[in-house]
């Protein structure tokens, strides 16, 4: 196929993904609202301790129902359209396991906290989700080191360096806990973890296309018609929640596609405000924990910008533009540093 043909491609499966999900997102609105699918305010830390800033900030949300787990029609859609049009064991397989595999730890945690009752209910403990994305991340590694033989890192502008089965596996399982976790800690503010996702996962996109991985370019565009179909609805004031079902997924499934891309030391340019959030939650609890003092009014950094007088939309869509940014970086950064 010529670049033409191949970018068309991919076009068709994003707007597969689009459609799909519009299509969707009305049968899930009904179920959410039929079986009472609502968000449960989070007011404890990790550690156990309140939080009584960010329940203050966002106790007008939590007023009427709000419905989670809208990452269901994400997890439907992009499996629907892998698997029928785009399904390839080298390029799209993997990918789509790391996706489904994020998503079954989100669904897990979304349903403790829809159906849970008590202090406990706001969904599984954080070393909990820890365990279990971590063993999607070591199961998937496993895969891509020994089944695949892939066990090379990039290193722009210097090159490939082989570091063995046994710290790919490692590498691979770091990527996909760390992105996972960093994309459920920004799914804080309407529209955030979304339009942040949309862009890396667009920026990993172009680097596959120019791989010649099409199938992979592919699978990107189709999660990013998917989210562009989520951020329609999800925009100050947002009609539901992905919840940890999408925010897992999409986690999981960058750090596979990062990691397919060859592009693993590129994922925290191009992720850095994903970086900066989790950053900002780990300073926060080391703090607390060893200073007994806070950094930051509430963490992660888009509760404290809330905190100190800066409005939702305004929060979002500087964030969004960061992302821009820094997608584009990473994308000049694989062009001019050999891993394309």
């Amino acid at each position: 196929m010529s670049i033409n043909d191949e970018i068309f491609y991919g076009l068709l499966l994003a707007l597969g993904g689009f459609l799909f999900s519009m299509v969707l997102t009305p049968f899930y609105t009904h179920f959410a609202y039929k079986y009472k699918f609502w968000k449960k305010q989070k007011k404890t830390t990790v550690d156990g301790k309140d939080l009584p800033v960010m329940t203050k900030l966002h106790a007008h949300k939590f007023k009427h129902v709000f419905p989670t787990m809208a990452g269901l029609i994400g997890v439907i859609s992009v499996t629907a359209v892998t698997w029928i049009f785009n399904l390839d064991r080298g390029q799209t397989w993997l990918p789509l396991v790391g996706f489904l595999g994020g998503a079954l730890v989100g669904v897990i945690d979304d349903v403790i906290n829809i159906f849970g009752s008590g202090r406990g209910a706001a969904g599984l403990r954080g070393p909990v989700k820890f365990i279990l994305i971590t063993i999607v991340g070591l199961a998937l590694g496993w895969f891509f080191a020994v089944r695949l033989g892939w066990t090379d890192i990039m290193v722009p502008f210097i090159g490939d360096f082989n570091v063995g089965v046994f710290w790919m596996i490692l590498i691979f399982a770091f990527a996909v806990v760390a992105t996972s976790n960093a994309a459920n800690i920004s799914d804080g503010l309407d529209g955030l973890s979304g339009g942040l996702s949309m862009m890396a996962y667009g920026a990993f996109g172009v680097i596959a296309l120019f791989q010649g991985h099409i199938m992979l370019f592919g699978f990107c565009l189709t999660v990013v018609g998917w989210l562009l179909s989520y951020i329609w609805f999800n925009v100050p004031p947002a009609r539901f929640m992905m919840g940890d079902t999408g925010s897992f997924a999409l986690g999981s499934g960058l750090g596979v596609v990062a990691m397919m891309t060859n592009s693993f030391l590129l994922l925290p340019i191009i992720c850095l405000p994903f970086v900066i959030e989790a950053g900002s939650s780990l300073i926060q609890l080391a703090s607390k924990k060893f200073f007994h003092r806070k950094v930051f009014i509430s963490a992660p950094l888009h509760h404290h910008l809330e905190a100190i007088g800066w409005g939702e939309a305004k929060i979002v869509m500087r964030f969004w533009i960061v992302a821009g940014v820094c997608a584009i970086l990473g994308i000049f950064i694989a062009a001019t540093g050999g891993a394309l």
